[in-house]
């Protein structure tokens, strides 16, 4: 399943939190890459991530660090 992290409303979003939420969810991605999705996604661009585990857990996960995303369908 593909997941669009369209933006942050955190008032002081942590960046090494979501960093951590990204590289633990989506699918190949290691923690280089996962704080360069972050960088991207509190700069204001949406970000797409494949989740293939623990989808529950995931959107609890994204929740908590108030991100809206969208379930993108493949």
């Amino acid at each position: 399943m593909n997941i669009q992290l369209v933006s942050c409303d955190a008032k002081k979003p942590d960046r090494r939190a979501i960093a951590r939420m990204i590289e633990d969810i989506a699918d190949g991605v290691d923690s280089g890459l996962a704080r360069e999705l972050t960088d991207i996604l509190l700069e204001g661009d949406p970000v797409e991530i494949s989740v293939s585990s623990n989808i529950s857990s995931a959107y609890r996960a994204i929740r908590k660090l108030d991100i809206d995303y969208e379930i993108i369908e493949e």
